[in-house]
């Protein structure tokens, strides 16, 4: 059949998206990252992980998709910056939840897996699996953990050991042309900087790790050019 293409699991024609399972039409833009979708109404549409977003929002869980239930998934998708934000219960928005969960958990001992060398020093680890950061010296924790945005598919924030290596505090991307506060590159174009987006707001950064504004000025605060970095796992959807 022509003008179809798969975008994970989803079969698309001509401005509607029909789910493989049931067939049921759902908005086109319900796979966007914002735009006009986030003045639309509220989806009727039952989303491919209804059941597992109830569950967490604490609803009944009878996986189909209810007023109420739309609106509480809109109301989850605008506190946490999941685009757009339509009430429809997608693979971002269920990623999203997993990802909170996750960083929860963290707790204040955010490398309990021993993944981040911590016997150098002063360090700040990433994880990109968990989307978190935090600042080490030996095994004292001295900052975090803290939710960070990394890099989206293909833009990948690259792994391994690195170090700082040039802090500017008020930088703007030559390729971006976007402001990129209190940031301090380790690998190449690469930084840890503040944005004016939600930390879970989808798809990610362009390769460098985004925070808030107040991390950001934590990290600025705490490290130095030479100090360590190390990154490591990998982001959810990449």
């Amino acid at each position: 059949m022509r003008n179809i293409r798969d975008m994970g699991g989803i079969r698309v024609r001509r401005g509607l998206v029909l789910s493989v399972a049931g067939l049921t039409a759902i908005p086109a833009f319900v796979l966007g990252t914002g735009g006009t979708a986030q003045a639309a109404s509220c989806t009727t549409s039952t989303g491919p992980y209804q059941k597992q977003v109830e569950k967490y929002l604490h609803r009944k869980a009878d996986g189909k998709q209810s007023a109420a239930d739309c609106k509480a998934i809109r109301s989850f998708q605008s506190t946490y910056g999941v685009t757009p934000a339509i009430g429809y219960a997608g693979t971002v928005t269920w990623r999203t939840m997993q990802t909170l969960t996750a960083q929860r958990a963290a707790g204040k001992n955010p490398n309990k897996a021993g993944k981040c060398p911590t016997g150098k020093g002063r360090i700040a680890c990433v994880d990109l699996t968990r989307q978190i950061s935090w600042i080490q010296d030996g095994r004292k924790l001295k900052f975090g953990p803290v939710p960070v945005r990394t890099g989206r598919d293909k833009y990948e924030t690259r792994t391994g050991a690195k170090k700082i290596y040039w802090r500017h505090k008020n930088h703007v991307s030559s390729i971006y042309h976007v402001s990129m506060p209190y940031s301090q590159f380790f690998d190449g174009g690469q930084a840890f900087h503040a944005v004016g987006v939600k930390m879970w707001n989808p798809p990610g950064s362009h390769g460098c790790v985004n925070m808030r504004t107040a991390d950001a000025k934590s990290y600025w605060s705490l490290l130095k050019n030479g100090d360590d970095v190390y990154v490591y796992g990998r982001k959810p959807g990449t």
